[in-house]
């Protein structure tokens, strides 16, 4: 008989549990055998709602979720499968959205992706051609067609989110992402992994402040000292293993079989305090050899979950101290009203002068409610019927840009949603609408010596009381028809994303986050 992963979530009265899989890069032989016996085994014992199937992890090749994930469901194991922005442009990504639909795998964990791995001669290209807010929308969209076609079935679509980061500016822009997935249509969320117990819980808390009632799962994962080892590098985007942890870890994996119960005691006690302060399930990874693990850590689950209170001092590992949390109340006293902006970060003299005088030439020149929008609508018309005239504007235009905002002119320029900075030249993902999971300490992901784009914008709209444009409404895609082109006649003649990406702004249900005031 099917599990049902949507129907399992939307029972409060269930604690669900999914399984993450992680397929090699071979097409048949070993690996595949291992993932299939995995699913196979985890659709006997019963207690697992879906098993999730990754999308090319690190960025590297590996088997098709797609394709093995219809394997799993043949057998009768519902599957989630993660979608990912990275390798393929918005055409490439509703074709594989319809082809999902047919093959009747709708669960869909939307996700930006990691950066671009090694592949086939070298560095794959990264696309970021949407991002998984964008992605969202439009599988809310290919689901609206799904249901005039006479399926009642749509796409059941999940998001991430990563609430372990040691600053305030990388939290609030995580929260703030995910308020716009929410509002995009985001139906069930998964944690990225850590060992933060007033983290999770703050998770939770924020949500409930935000007014999200999505049903949440966290993240648990059977820590070896490979893994954790590479985790704790920063080679897993978004995950956390602190040096105390690592540490820990491989202490215990000094006798193997000792490691490894070890490694089962904590993923069972991490779950046990994780449906103790109110998830909806786990999502269990770290599973690559054979079901066993899994069950041993749900039996003792199952031993210990009246004991969950008991086990919150052992997950106190903050990516570092004295880093940034929502409430001032520490486990396990209930959390209450989040504080903000207590300990600002320091804003460069470029960013203090930049922002308020670009707001200001902004708020003059590029609104259509200004008294001048009509002069200014004309005088465009006007430009943009010589080349002569697109010449001088382009001589005008571009060096100013090019030198304030790293300008690539894209033609369809972004920079009002990202604090008054580039998205395209100040962020290798060309994110529209919030950060991506794989800062570290208010770095960027892919360039590591440079501050996270979206860290700086917090930063920016923080020193003015402006936090909650972090999360107004949803924006629409970049428009590749005008790239090369002025952005300024494209907004004045109505032709960017301003005026063009309505229908997908108003999928978005334009929620604004309480938490971000100001």
């Amino acid at each position: 008989m099917l599990r049902v992963f949507q129907n399992d979530i939307l029972d409060p009265k269930q604690f669900v549990i999914t399984l993450e899989l992680v397929p090699g890069r071979e097409s048949t032989g070993r690996s595949v055998d291992t993932v299939m016996g995995i699913a196979k085994e985890a659709f006997a014992d019963g207690r697992i709602s879906a098993v999730s199937i990754t999308d090319n992890p690190g960025g590297n090749p590996s088997l098709s979720p797609d394709a093995i994930g219809y394997r799993i469901f043949s057998i009768g194991m519902d599957v989630i499968v993660h979608f990912t922005c990275r390798d393929m442009n918005r055409v490439g990504m509703e074709s594989r959205a319809l082809q999902l639909a047919m093959m009747g795998m709708k669960n869909i964990l939307a996700l930006t992706g990691d950066y671009a791995g090694k592949g086939f001669g070298g560095q794959g290209a990264p696309v970021f051609d949407l991002d998984s807010v964008n992605l969202q929308i439009m599988l809310m969209m290919i689901g609206q067609r799904i249901n005039a076609a006479g399926d009642p079935d749509a796409f059941f679509t999940g998001c991430a989110v990563s609430p372990f980061k040691r600053s305030e500016g990388e939290c609030v822009a995580q929260y703030a992402k995910l308020s716009r997935k929410v509002a995009a249509g985001a139906q069930f969320v998964i944690t990225q992994l850590g060992y933060d117990a007033r983290k999770f819980i703050e998770l939770i808390g924020i949500q409930r402040h935000m007014e999200i009632s999505v049903p949440t799962l966290g993240s648990v994962y059977v820590l070896t000292p490979k893994a954790a080892q590479i985790m704790n590098q920063g080679r897993v985007p978004g995950a956390v293993v602190t040096d105390p942890l690592l540490m820990t870890v491989q202490n215990e994996w000094k006798d193997r079989k000792n490691g490894r119960l070890a490694a089962i005691e904590r993923a069972a006690r991490l779950g046990a305090v994780l449906r103790g302060v109110g998830y909806r399930g786990i999502h269990i990874g770290g599973i690559h050899h054979d079901f066993s693990t899994v069950g041993m850590i749900l039996d003792r689950m199952e031993e210990i979950k009246d004991d969950w209170q008991t086990f919150l001092p052992q997950f106190d590992y903050p990516q570092q101290p004295g880093g940034f949390y929502a409430f001032r109340e520490k486990p396990p006293a209930p959390v209450s009203t989040p504080v903000f902006g207590q300990h600002p970060e320091p804003v460069p003299v470029a960013d203090r002068v930049l922002y308020p005088l670009m707001r200001y030439m902004h708020n003059l020149f590029f609104t259509f409610d200004s008294p001048m929008a009509p002069f200014f609508r004309t005088t465009c018309q006007m430009i943009d019927s010589t080349i002569f005239n697109r010449l001088f504007l382009h001589l005008a235009e571009h060096p100013v840009k090019r030198m304030l905002l790293g300008c690539q002119q894209c033609g369809d320029c972004a920079i009002q949603h990202v604090g008054f900075l580039c998205p395209e030249s100040g962020c290798p993902k060309h994110t529209r609408n919030g950060a991506c999971g794989g800062s570290c300490h208010g770095m960027c992901e892919v360039n590591p010596d440079r501050r996270c784009v979206w860290f700086r914008a917090h930063n920016r709209l923080a020193a003015h009381g402006m936090v909650s444009q972090l999360c107004h409404g949803c924006v629409p895609p970049r428009m590749w028809e005008l790239n090369n082109t002025s952005s300024w006649l494209n907004f004045h003649l109505r032709r960017d994303h301003q005026s063009s990406g309505g229908e997908i702004s108003g999928v978005c249900r334009q929620t604004t986050c309480r938490m971000l005031v100001g």
